[in-house]
């Protein structure tokens, strides 16, 4: 007995404890309210809720909305069912509805502190959508402070910052996210902040403060190497600074890291072969990238207009039938076409070519697309103007890309 006995104290606190998590659940789902016990969990339990939620799944905001409406005003105290109600408006552009909402949530007094940081999160997001830039920041900034770890408080304060150009602030806080994120996120971080130190060197190039512009253009390729615009920028300093050589070297590493890009550096670099007196430097480029990869219309293109320009509109016509068979759908293609026919009073014969090429084209002035939004472009964009998200441009095609023998046969 005296070994039981000696155990009786340690019992009791289990059974003491066991009883603390019973009745600290059932405090979870029950209230008093007025003098009576309600079931906290009655607006989600009821089919109102379920509703509501299957309305949101199926994208009917407005069925949603109504519906979740209709299981808060079952419990005012159902704090999860008035914060999505909450973002429901400000996803139909009820702003100030939603912040509202939002604003009678934080005064509640028993909210915990995870429950503060996430109303203030959605307050922000309210905020971020009607256009209160400062008080969309110091929201975001108290929910850091309450949540250091919140990572949609930092992204959300990482595009107020673009969206105002202040990239300094952007790439502080995309470094304090970087910290927070897997293994699996290390390289989407590394060219996010590759295209932020892009920016900043912008501005430092745009004062002339070049050793500040070449030490952010440095450090964006070192943090990504396909930092495409880096090296684009990086090579115009170098030939603001007059050492058109490097300009040159530091474009055709562009080229040998990111071969699917070379075509934003042909126009520099054929201005530097002419201005250098090397035009032919250009042209045996252009041939050494058509050799390594047969589908690049971008470089047939580029070299077409080279030709064409230094009198040669027969051997352009050649590259630009080939580059047709490859894209024929891109507008550039067709107009340097015309302008080489017009240099040669159109020709019956090669006009007639260029009809059979083109018998099924159909080309548009839009073809890059963002993969994340699917905002359009007519040019390659590396920061969305939609959903601002980076580098998520990609050219469309209308059509596979054809066998270039088909036209050199």
């Amino acid at each position: 007995m005296t070994g039981l006995a000696a155990y009786a104290p340690l019992l009791a606190a289990l059974i003491a404890l066991l009883i603390g998590l019973t009745v600290g659940k059932a405090w979870e789902r029950y209230k008093l309210r007025d003098g009576k016990w309600i079931d906290r969990r009655r607006a989600r339990k009821s089919s109102h809720y379920i509703l509501g939620l299957s309305f949101l799944g199926g994208n009917q905001i407005d069925l949603a909305i109504e519906e979740l409406a209709r299981a808060a005003s079952l419990d005012a105290e159902a704090l999860e069912v008035h914060m999505i109600l909450g973002n429901l408006y400000r996803e139909k552009g009820q702003v100030g509805k939603a912040i509202t909402v939002h604003q009678g949530l934080l005064q509640r007094p028993n909210l915990t502190k995870l429950e503060h940081a996430y109303v203030l999160l959605c307050l922000g997001l309210d905020y971020k959508r009607g256009g209160f830039v400062d008080r969309a920041l110091e929201a975001f900034n108290e929910v850091l402070r309450l949540d250091a770890t919140n990572s949609y408080a930092l992204v959300n304060l990482q595009k107020l910052h673009e969206e105002q150009h202040q990239w300094t602030d952007a790439y502080d806080t995309r470094q304090r996210l970087s910290k927070l994120t897997d293994v699996d996120s290390v390289s989407k971080n590394q060219a996010i902040l590759a295209f932020l130190e892009n920016e900043i060197g912008l501005e430092a190039m745009r004062r002339k403060d070049y050793p500040e512009a070449i030490r952010r253009f440095e450090g964006a390729i070192e943090l990504d190497a396909r930092a495409v615009p880096a090296y684009l920028n990086l090579g115009d300093v170098r030939v603001a600074q007059g050492k058109d050589q490097e300009a040159g070297d530091i474009w055709e590493r562009l080229i040998a890291v990111a071969p699917d890009r070379a075509y934003l550096a042909f126009g520099r670099l054929e201005s530097l072969a002419v201005r250098n007196g090397a035009p032919d430097r250009f042209a045996h480029l252009c041939r050494r990238i058509i050799e390594e990869n047969p589908q690049d219309w971008r470089a047939r293109l580029s070299l077409s207009r080279h030709l064409a320009s230094s009198g040669r509109p027969h051997d352009a016509l050649d590259l630009l039938f080939s580059a047709l068979v490859q894209n024929p759908h891109a507008l550039g293609i067709h107009q340097a076409i015309w302008h080489a026919l017009g240099q040669l009073h159109y020709p019956p014969a090669l006009v007639s070519r260029y009809s059979e090429l083109t018998q099924h084209a159909v080309f548009y002035l839009d073809p890059h697309v963002c993969m994340r939004c699917r905002y359009r472009s007519t040019e390659l964009l590396w920061q969305c103007p939609h959903c601002h998200d980076w580098n998520t441009f990609v050219e469309e095609r209308i059509a596979p890309a054809q066998d270039t023998t088909e036209v050199e046969a």
